[in-house]
């Protein structure tokens, strides 16, 4: 292991590509500690995007043409509250920001949701969170009244 993190460093000093073994089962695999750089640069990268808008949802298709049931149903939950401004990622567009999604929340599955770059949880969390009321206060904790309160407002007025 000091091998691979000295010749990590090394490669991030001179910016070479370099080789490392690593032992597995018995067996020595090598692998570039560029791309080992590379990954702890994408870590970073997933820590930016999930931060730069109050919610960030990474889905299978785009919030005008969700592809999959569970990115489709996230997309109506969302519409519901009237959250119309969120940050989408498609991850059939890019199949490394798809594993890399899953690895940095440490989710097996998509969609993604996630509030103020913390990981909320996929499509049956956000779900549960819509059918107990959770939703509304989170949003609201994120400055973004739900427009189901608006509804319920307009109700009592009449």
């Amino acid at each position: 292991m000091n091998t691979l993190v000295s010749s990590t460093i090394r490669c991030l000093r001179v910016g070479s590509v370099c080789w490392t073994g690593l032992r597995i089962d018995g067996h020595v695999s090598y692998s570039s500690t560029r791309l080992l750089c590379a990954a702890a640069g994408k870590k970073k990268d997933f820590a930016e995007m999930v931060k730069k808008d109050k919610v960030v949802v990474f889905m299978k298709g785009t919030p005008a043409q969700p592809m999959c049931g569970f990115s489709n149903a996230v997309v109506q939950i969302l519409r519901m509250h009237g959250v119309d401004k969120y940050g989408a990622y498609n991850v059939l567009d890019d199949q490394d920001l798809r594993e890399g999604v899953k690895a940095f929340s440490n989710w097996p599955t998509i969609p993604q949701v996630f509030f103020n770059g913390e990981f909320v949880g996929g499509c049956d969390i956000l779900l549960q969170m819509h059918q107990n009321g959770d939703l509304v206060e989170e949003l609201n904790k994120l400055g973004i009244r739900s427009a189901l309160l608006e509804e319920e407002d307009d109700g009592k007025s009449k």
